[in-house]
């Protein structure tokens, strides 16, 4: 059962790749047409909310990043909570396999990324958005060019991509904030305590955990933290239960009823605010910038090489195995798809580039996408190779 409902929801997220890849192209279109002053326009509009005390004002682009993505970051905190307490991940001989290859995608990728920008002239706070993987676009790729895929590579592909995101989110957190507040970090951690002890209730109203991560998050905000440590925070505090015998798990219903919205809304929307560069602002030059340099390897080479070297170490050293039905080609192809960063690395590197000048942002936003689609491109000519070997192996036995 538990198996069924994984598949299904990879399903689901394989299907939203095409959505984002419209929204991030429009958001390139926008940037560069004779309309591109508007389009910036309105992502820096501010956008006032009041209720009593708590008056934030931030932009449309910033309430995006900093509101509705901590949305996301509760599902994929959720995601990861079911499927190591319910899902696939129970046996930690299914864990060990994506653990190491998610310490490889971010090993790798970082040391990468910092041998091009750690001298003059180069930007290291930048690394973090070299080990995210965009887990729609990848699972997009893997549905397209090997829709017959085993499903333990899919589940393989879906436990790693959110393994790098949250150890990028935490890095992120760590490295870049703003002027923390004591006070604010206090409140959070009281409501999320509070959030915690309620949950311990087997019929909590639902309204309750929705109040609950509000708070949360609204402390967060306050407190000058990344605001989707308040959605992976409380991610953790669902229980996995059920509230009546013979219903479903408390926080698989939390995960299937955002899911769509996160998938169809949320990251869309985050992708046309994030991806828009200016094709002038990266052009005109001989030679590409470090940022330029180091982002296109780490993601499109150094991503790969770390996931798929730790896959291949752990899986010799018997500490892991390969997934089940899957052929070394077909896992080097995944691990190729793990280097499309897109939205993800986009949102990581809003935070790690925020004052660098807007050339630099402009060309960090340009290498996450060329680097993204190289890391495509190659893991669906890999995966297309692998599904005709396989279909030439089938038709000799067969024979």
């Amino acid at each position: 059962m538990a198996r069924r409902l994984t598949l299904d929801y990879l399903r689901t997220q394989s299907g939203a790749g095409l959505v984002l890849a419209i929204a991030a192209a429009g958001a390139i279109v926008a940037a560069n047409s004779p309309w591109a002053d508007n389009y910036k326009a309105i992502l820096a509009a501010p956008i006032p909310v009041r209720l009593g005390d708590f008056a934030p004002t931030l932009s449309l682009s910033s309430w995006v990043a900093d509101g509705l993505m901590a949305i996301f970051f509760l599902v994929v905190g959720m995601e990861l909570k079911f499927e190591v307490l319910r899902g696939e991940l129970v046996s930690p001989r299914r864990l060990a396999l994506p653990a190491f290859a998610a310490a490889g995608g971010v090993v790798v990728p970082a040391l990468v990324y910092l041998a091009f920008n750690l001298g003059s002239g180069g930007a290291p706070a930048g690394w973090p958005t070299a080990i995210a993987t965009d887990l729609a676009f990848a699972l997009a790729a893997l549905a397209f060019a090997a829709p017959n895929a085993p499903g333990d590579l899919r589940v393989f592909l879906l436990s790693l991509a959110i393994a790098d995101d949250l150890f990028a989110l935490g890095s992120s957190a760590l490295l870049f904030h703003a002027n923390i507040r004591p006070a604010a970090i206090a409140g959070a951690v009281i409501s999320l305590a509070a959030l915690g002890v309620v949950s311990r209730w087997r019929r909590t109203p639902f309204l309750f955990y929705a109040v609950g991560f509000a708070l949360v998050w609204g402390f967060t905000l306050e407190s000058g933290l990344n605001t989707s440590l308040a959605g992976v925070a409380c991610a953790m505090t669902v229980p996995v239960g059920a509230r009546r015998a013979g219903q479903e798990s408390v926080l698989k219903f939390f995960m299937d009823s955002l899911h769509p919205y996160v998938a169809y809304g949320v990251l869309p929307l985050f992708a046309f605010t994030a991806a828009g560069f200016s094709i002038s602002g990266v052009g005109g030059r001989r030679d590409p910038s470090l940022i330029e340099l180091g982002l296109i390897l780490a993601l499109a080479v150094g991503k790969p090489v770390g996931v798929f070297g730790f896959s291949v170490l752990a899986t010799l050293a018997r500490v892991a195995r390969r997934p089940a039905g899957a052929t070394w080609l077909e896992l080097f192809g995944v691990s190729l798809l793990t280097g499309m960063g897109f939205t993800a690395s986009l949102f990581f590197g809003r935070a790690a580039f925020a004052g660098a000048p807007a050339a630099a942002q402009d060309q960090a936003r340009m290498a996450i996408i060329v680097g993204s689609l190289i890391a495509m491109l190659a893991g669906a000519v890999v995966l297309v190779r692998a599904k005709g070997l396989r279909r030439a192996q089938a038709d000799e036995q067969r024979g």
